[in-house]
């Protein structure tokens, strides 16, 4: 569900012929933020970096590794549950904790930034921290943008997702959509920081398993792989940039899940202000309310996810896209 207040973008889009919604203007948010910089001046007092998040990202490591310990006897069914009631949740903070590390609201100095990424990515089984930084750094500056913003879904997948079975195993595999996706669609040339990345996670994976077993090992990614599914948490990917009010394209989410992702629902005011650390973004929005209450937002990304594989209006092509690149 999402609130009755209608978006005040005026920019049209037009349906293409791919079945994306198409704009012909640069994304909204540099705009935006250039207009309440302009009424609220005293909003760049809220940039930089929140210093509790290098410990709350801390304290999400011990815990995820300590339930790997936990689970390395149990039987597969119980790894399984544990890693969606429980581990799911931890996983999705750790990597939304990953996501405010790629615009460096960790620490002041980025080297600072990029190696507390390689260390809270470990209980993700997965190396995702460096490109991550790449890719979600080009979603940022290019939002939309047809070719370079590997967010939006490919051809391949508005081709074939359709209808609400096809759209459900889609969103069940959505972490390996996210995962794939930018590797085919705009394949990154390797550097330090991606070879880093890899080898450091291969071999803690390797001394995880050597340790504790195969089950411990394969509890780290089941997590990180199940809360991008059909999980309370994954409503987000769906929430944040899929047009369910057009012309609007970004949309936030002020619930109570927050908590528990560095306030990644604040997405408009996210992306308005991207150095602005998660933990400020609700004083962004008390700051500037005439620019964001009368913003359609979502009231449950639970909601979401059943909306989506649901509704015949909702598709896998519901995003915007541009051959325009950003103003700022």
């Amino acid at each position: 569900m999402t609130t009755t207040n209608a978006p005040t973008d005026s920019r049209a889009l037009v349906l293409g012929a791919d079945g994306f919604l198409w704009s012909n203007q640069a994304e909204p948010h540099g705009a935006r933020r250039r207009a309440i910089l302009e009424a609220h001046p005293e909003v760049k007092d809220l940039y930089g970096p929140c210093r509790r998040t290098k410990y709350v990202c801390t304290l999400l490591v011990v815990a995820q590794l300590t339930l790997a310990y936990a689970v390395k006897d149990a039987p597969w069914w119980l790894v399984v549950i544990v890693a969606y009631a429980v581990g799911g949740f931890l996983s999705q903070w750790l990597l939304l904790g990953n996501h405010e590390i790629s615009h460096n609201l960790a620490f002041q100095k980025p080297l600072h930034n990029r190696l507390f990424g390689l260390f809270i990515n470990l209980p993700i089984g997965i190396p995702i921290v460096a490109a991550f930084r790449e890719y979600h750094l080009m979603h940022h500056t290019h939002q939309g943008v047809d070719g370079v913003d590997t967010d939006v879904p490919s051809r391949f997948e508005a081709r074939w997702v359709r209808g609400p079975v096809l759209k459900g195993l889609w969103l069940a595999g959505q972490g390996l959509a996210y995962g794939l996706r930018p590797l085919l669609v705009m394949p990154l040339k390797p550097n330090r920081w991606l070879v880093v990345n890899f080898i450091l996670q291969l071999s803690f994976d390797v001394l995880v398993y050597w340790a504790w077993g195969e089950k411990a090992l394969a509890y780290l990614p089941i997590s990180a792989l199940l809360t991008m599914g059909f999980h309370p948490m994954a409503g987000h990917y769906l929430s944040e940039h899929y047009v369910v009010a057009p012309p609007q394209e970004t949309y936030s989410y002020y619930g109570p899940l927050n908590a528990l992702a560095f306030n990644v629902g604040y997405h408009n005011e996210h992306h308005d202000f991207p150095y602005v650390a998660g933990s400020r973004l609700p004083e962004l929005k008390r700051l500037a309310p005439e620019f964001y209450d009368t913003l359609v937002s979502h009231r449950s990304w639970t909601s979401m996810l059943l909306r989506y594989v649901t509704s015949p209006e909702l598709t896998t092509t519901s995003r915007v896209k541009r051959h325009v690149r950003s103003e700022a």
